[in-house]
């Protein structure tokens, strides 16, 4: 950030519990996913935003002009999606076993550009962030609304208990969570228990991205 010239912005990417673990050990200040952080109880977990699926066909697939997609319908087809443990994939996982079925998922992969790529050569219908569907770089792939047959999911910034933050560590988790004030995060972190916490975040209307 431009308040902070002799601060610099390092990023690492990895599976959830790499990031995970980097936070619990301190090797990184923050830990940003949607799974696993809640595996650590040495970790402060702040939810970040709310977000759905979506699923993308090329124009000229069977969905394609579907007007409400069904998940039976989609278990019909070759799908092509998140690699187990990334990017809140247990959701999708929970919705196909609770109505018996199961997905025929032909590939995975951890970015959402590569899935759509896969969808493009024709290996299956993509199921991706709904934030993640660019209209214009995307605009050879209809994107059907998921919202209705998977349950959202919630990223969160987690960092060490104990951590002391700085005045740059506080704008940062602003300038990504307006909504995650310095007296929110204050009270978070002293409050002791994960349940505590959580009762804090009840109150917080987290924005959505569909």
């Amino acid at each position: 950030m431009s308040s902070y010239p002799q601060v610099s912005l390092q990023m690492q990417q990895g599976t959830p519990l790499q990031i995970a673990e980097m936070a619990a050990e301190g090797t990184v200040d923050f830990a940003i996913a949607t799974e696993a952080l809640e595996l650590f109880s040495d970790i402060v977990m702040l939810p970040c935003y709310r977000w759905n699926r979506c699923i993308v066909v090329p124009k000229d697939h069977p969905l394609a002009s579907a007007s409400k997609v069904t998940l039976e319908a989609v278990a019909e087809h070759p799908i092509v999606t998140y690699t187990f443990g990334f990017t809140g994939r247990s959701k999708l996982d929970d919705a196909f076993n609770s109505r018996g079925l199961t997905p025929k998922v032909t590939f995975t992969a951890v970015d959402a550009d590569v899935i759509k790529t896969y969808v493009r050569l024709g290996l299956g219908i993509g199921i991706i962030a709904g934030l993640a569907y660019d209209e214009v770089l995307d605009e050879d792939l209809v994107k059907l609304d998921a919202s209705h047959l998977f349950a959202s999911s919630v990223t969160s910034l987690g960092f060490r208990k104990g951590t002391f933050l700085r005045g740059y560590m506080y704008d940062f988790i602003t300038e990504l969570a307006p909504h995650l004030t310095s007296d929110i995060v204050g009270e978070a972190l002293s409050r002791v228990q994960p349940s505590e916490r959580k009762a804090l975040y009840e109150h917080i209307e987290l924005p959505l991205y569909s």
